[in-house]
């Protein structure tokens, strides 16, 4: 399934006819391909591209070795496609079409420690009535004697973003080979200058 690496450049809007549409722009590419596995060497078949240039000074031998192998400079993210076979040696952002449904996929922003009504939405408790320190606090969170004891996965305060997050269906809007610009309507997950993986959409257009 194709795909390509980008970093997240911001939000804008650009005008169809007489309607705004926000778009997210990201710069894509170019992805130079740093190794093609097939299903008789590695048990699947899959392309393993690299994005934005890094000095080869920051790189481990390992990593460098096997990017000296492929002919590729050093490379700042190394990502795998499935089931995706491109035929030249780098791929662009032309691999997408206006009108065309991608995935994109990022790591959310990050929020650092936040409490239940707003990590998970809950209502809280009565503002007045004789309410006293209770307008936040999320309440019961287990049962007596049996179990005695919180459930795993139980919603509570805590660490919230640096996730990866997955948009699906999301519609190009315009692509812009010359500049290596691909235009997404709505938002992606992930803060200004962060890595974004676009796909193409696993679930197609609806």
């Amino acid at each position: 399934m194709k795909g390509i690496l980008g970093t997240k450049i911001g939000m804008t809007q650009i005008w169809k006819g007489d309607r705004a549409i926000p778009v997210t722009v990201v710069l894509a590419g170019p992805c130079p391909v740093v190794q093609r596995k097939t299903a008789a060497t590695d048990g699947y078949e899959a392309v393993q591209v690299g994005f934005a240039p890094k000095s080869e000074k920051r790189i481990t031998r390992p990593q460098l070795g096997h990017l000296k192998k492929a002919g590729v400079d050093g490379v700042r993210y190394l990502r795998e496609f499935r089931d995706y076979a491109p035929e030249g040696d780098t791929i662009m952002v032309d691999i997408f079409a206006e009108g065309e449904k991608i995935d994109a996929t990022g790591t959310s922003k990050g929020r650092g420690t936040q409490g239940v009504m707003r990590r998970w939405n809950f209502s809280g408790g009565p503002a007045s009535h004789g309410s006293k320190k209770w307008h936040r606090r999320p309440g019961s969170i287990g049962q007596r004697k049996t179990p005695g004891r919180v459930y795993k996965g139980k919603r509570m305060a805590g660490h919230w973003g640096v996730e990866r997050v997955t948009v699906q269906n999301l519609e190009v809007v315009e692509v812009r080979p010359g500049e290596n610009l691909i235009l997404i309507k709505g938002a992606i997950p992930g803060m200004t200058g962060s890595l974004v993986m676009l796909r193409q959409a696993v679930k197609g257009a609806k």
